[in-house]
């Protein structure tokens, strides 16, 4: 016979497991950029030999007009996740971005975990983003990236309020703590490649900012888009999102 404290010790293991299990399919739920279980967002459609460049975290006074000359000189078109507290600092840059023919989205106000934040706090970040990019640019902003791809259910509705279509990715490396151009490049062309030969095209996400600090080094992030693009250019096409929605 088992005894009741032995009863109650296995109880208590199956609540703690159960709730590990909570938390696990949580996070899954939230932050992995393939769960469509708290809504469906813009990834990558199939069409092999698509690519988008997109960039987050920005604008940054030092490697944003750097990443643009190199994208100018390549002759190709990306997609830039901006955050409205930067965007306001840096609007001449802005509207270089947007002027350049590139496309300008939404990546919150100051970079905070959305699938943490209260809706009150979620619908402020994203309105006053979009606020200052349209007022910046003229335009209207289409696309939001949550930070850290963070999302639950009130991101997905909040967004679909204002207009927005909430993008994730399905290629990025740490590209944000590598110092490394040559090793950000080669772990993206695998990716880019493993997803051609399944038929997708790729999503690729670096970053010209840093959402911390303002004076963080992004040198190998540029130097890892010229040399995707010097790789890729002649075998596949370039997009913005725009071409996806």
């Amino acid at each position: 016979m088992i005894s009741p404290i032995a009863t109650g010790i296995y109880a208590g293991l199956g609540a703690a497991a159960g709730a590990g299990l909570a938390v696990g399919a949580y996070a899954y739920a939230s932050t992995w950029p393939g769960s469509r279980i708290f809504g469906k967002a813009l990834t990558a459609p199939e069409r092999p030999g698509e690519l988008a460049l997109t960039f987050d975290d920005g604008p940054n006074a030092t490697w944003t007009p750097r990443l643009l000359d190199v994208l100018a000189m390549h002759d190709v078109r990306a997609t830039f996740f901006l955050l409205g507290g930067r965007a306001e600092a840096e609007p001449n840059l802005v509207r270089r971005i947007a002027g350049a023919g590139h496309v300008i989205g939404n990546h919150s106000w100051s970079h905070p975990n959305m699938a943490r934040s209260s809706s009150d706090v979620i619908r402020e970040q994203l309105r006053r983003t979009q606020g200052a990019l349209e007022q910046i640019t003229g335009a209207a902003v289409k696309f939001f990236r949550p930070p850290y791809g963070a999302r639950r259910p009130a991101v997905f509705r909040i967004a679909r309020e204002m207009g927005l279509k909430l993008v994730l990715w399905n290629a990025m490396t740490s590209d944000w703590d590598d110092p490394s151009a040559e090793r950000i490049a080669r772990q993206l062309a695998e990716r880019i490649d493993s997803l051609r030969q399944r038929g997708h095209a790729t999503n690729i996400v670096l970053h010209d900012g840093g959402h911390r600090d303002p004076a963080a080094d992004r040198a190998p992030s540029v130097a890892a888009a010229e040399r995707l693009i010097e790789r890729y250019k002649e075998i596949c096409r370039f997009v913005t999102l725009d071409a996806w929605s």
